[in-house]
C-alpha cells in the first residue's frame, strides 16, 4: 500500500559472489558472464560408476552457455588445493563414488565451504567418502540402497527454490530412487520427496525427501537424487532442476534454505484451501492450475478470516511480473476481522512487496514505519519474475522479517491504535496495474512468551 506514485529506487539484484574467484582458466565453455561465475565438475569415481557421467558433464556446459557460467569438468583429485578451487563459485560432485579425495584435498575443500564456496551433489555424490563425517553433513545423507530402475511420484515440497521452481506439486519420472541412510530433514530444507506409495522399493517410512539445499559452514549445498540414467539429462524438467541447484549454489539466485519444519498450509495451492479466506474490497485473486494466485484488480485484501494469530512465523513465496519491480502488494498482519481493506491499513501492519519507492515503503519494509536493512535485502532479493520466500515472524508487539532466509527487518509495535499480539493476516491486490503471486501460504504457531 503506498499514497504516492513511485520513486525511482532501483534495486540491485541478488547475485552474491561466492568463493574468491580470481583469473580464468585454461579451458573453459562458455563465455564468462557479468560476475564471472565458474563452475568445476568433478567425477572421479572408486566404485561404481555411472555411463550417464559423460553426458552429465555435457549437459552441466551446456546449461553453462545457457546460463551465463564457465564451466570445467576433471577427475583429478589434484585440483583440490585452494589456490584451484579459489576460482571456482561451486563444485559440482557428478555422481563419484567411494574414497576420491585425499586428506590434504577433503582439507582443502572443508576451507573452500567454509569461506563461501559452494557445492552441488548429484546422485551418487551421496554414494561418496563415507568416512569423511565434513562431507556426509556438506551431501545431507549417504545412500543406502535402491530398487530398480522405475517410475515414481515426486512431491515437490518447496516451489520458491530455482531447482523446483518450475515444477508443479507432484511430478512423474523414471530414475533409480536412492533410499538414505538418514533422513535429512531436520538438518537440511527438503525441495523434493518420494511418495513412497508410488513405487516399490521404498524404505523410509513414507518421509523420503530426494532433494535439499543446506547452508553448511559458510558455503551452500545442494543435492538432488536424481540423474541416473543418461534419459535424465535429456528432460527439460531435469535440467532446469540441475541449473537451479547451480545458479543458488554460486549465488546468482537467492532461496529460503533453512530447514522448515512444523507448518501447517494456510493456502496449498487448492480451491478447497481458500475456503478460509474471505476477500475484502475490489478487485479478486485468480487461482491457475499451477496452485498460484495472482492478484487482479483493487484496491483489496484476500484475507485469512477462519482465524486470528498471536505467536507465529508466517511463510509464503511470492513473485512480482514486472520488470521494473513496481508491482505494489504486501502482506499484512496483526489486524482484527472487516469486510474493509482499509482496517488493515489502519490497524494492521504491511510488509511490502512493491521494489519501488522510499526506503520505508518498499521491499521488506514495515510498511511506512520501518526500512529494511537495505545492504542486506538487495542482496537477498531475487528480480522480477522470479520467486521469493518471507518469512513474517510476531512474537508479542515484535515484527521480524526474513527474505530468502536472511532477516532484513526487526519491528516492535508501540501505537496503542495497534497490535500485533491478536489478529488476522492478509494479502494484498492493490490495483489493476499491480500483478502480483502468491504460492504456499504456511504458519507455525509459537509458544506465547510470558511478560
Amino acid at each position: 500500500m503506498r499514497s504516492t506514485r513511485r520513486l525511482a529506487t532501483v534495486v540491485v539484484g541478488a547475485g552474491l559472489l561466492l568463493g574468491g574467484v580470481s583469473g580464468p582458466a585454461s579451458s573453459h565453455t562458455g563465455e564468462h558472464s557479468a560476475a564471472g561465475k565458474r563452475v568445476l565438475v568433478f567425477s572421479k569415481t572408486a566404485g561404481f560408476r555411472h555411463d550417464s557421467i559423460p553426458v552429465g558433464i555435457e549437459t552441466v556446459k551446456q546449461l553453462g552457455e545457457s546460463g551465463g557460467f564457465a564451466v570445467d569438468a576433471t577427475e583429478d583429485a589434484g585440483a583440490f588445493t585452494a589456490k584451484n578451487l579459489g576460482r571456482y563459485d561451486a563444485v559440482v560432485f557428478l555422481s563419484t563414488t567411494g574414497d576420491v579425495l585425499d586428506d590434504a584435498q577433503q582439507g582443502a575443500f572443508e576451507s573452500y565451504i567454509r569461506h563461501g564456496g559452494g557445492y552441488v551433489g548429484v546422485h551418487a555424490a551421496a554414494d561418496t567418502e563415507y568416512d569423511w563425517a565434513f562431507y556426509g553433513g556438506l551431501a545431507g545423507a549417504w545412500f543406502q540402497s535402491h530398487p530398480a530402475i522405475q517410475q515414481a511420484t515426486v512431491n515437490v515440497e518447496d516451489r520458491s527454490h530455482p531447482a523446483t521452481s518450475g515444477l508443479g506439486p507432484t511430478w512423474d519420472r523414471t530414475d533409480e530412487w536412492y533410499n538414505y541412510r538418514s533422513d535429512p530433514r531436520d538438518r537440511a530444507h527438503v525441495l523434493a520427496s518420494l511418495d513412497e506409495s508410488s513405487y516399490t522399493g521404498g524404505t523410509m517410512n513414507g518421509d523420503h525427501p530426494i532433494s535439499w539445499c543446506q547452508n553448511y559452514q559458510g558455503g551452500r549445498a545442494f543435492y538432488t537424487g536424481l540423474g541416473h540414467t543418461k534419459e535424465s539429462y535429456a528432460e527439460p524438467a531435469y535440467r532446469q532442476h540441475l541449473l537451479g541447484g547451480i545458479r543458488w549454489a554460486i549465488g546468482d539466485a537467492q532461496a529460503d534454505c533453512r530447514p522448515e519444519n512444523g507448518y501447517r498450509p494456510l493456502f496449498d495451492g487448492t480451491a478447497a484451501s481458500l475456503d478460509g479466506w474471505q476477500q475484502a474490497g475490489p478487485g479478486s485473486f485468480n487461482l491457475a492450475d499451477d496452485g498460484t494466485l495472482t492478484s487482479s484488480g483493487g484496491m483489496g485484501l484476500l484475507w485469512y478470516a477462519t482465524s486470528g494469530f498471536s505467536s507465529y512465523s508466517l511463510k509464503l513465496d511470492w513473485k512480482m511480473a514486472g520488470a521494473d519491480g513496481d508491482d505494489n502488494s504486501g502482506v499484512f498482519v496483526g489486524f482484527p476481522p472487516s469486510d474493509d481493506p482499509w482496517s488493515a491499513v489502519n490497524r494492521g501492519y504491511e510488509v511490502q512487496i512493491d521494489a519501488t519507492d522510499v526506503p520505508e515503503k518498499t521491499t521488506g519494509s514495515v510498511y511506512g514505519f520501518r526500512s529494511a536493512d537495505l545492504k542486506k535485502r538487495d542482496r537477498a532479493l531475487n528480480p522480477p519474475g522470479e520467486w521469493n520466500t518471507y518469512e513474517i515472524r510476531v512474537e508479542g508487539e515484535r515484527l521480524r522479517i526474513w527474505l530468502n532466509g536472511v532477516k532484513i527487518n526487526d519491528f516492535t509495535n508501540t501505537d496503542p491504535a495497534r497490535s500485533l499480539v491478536d489478529g488476522h493476516i492478509g494479502i494484498q491486490n492493490h490495483g489493476a496495474d499491480d500483478q502480483v503471486s502468491f504460492r504456499d501460504i504456511r504458519i507455525k504457531e509459537l509458544p506465547v512468551k510470558g511478560d
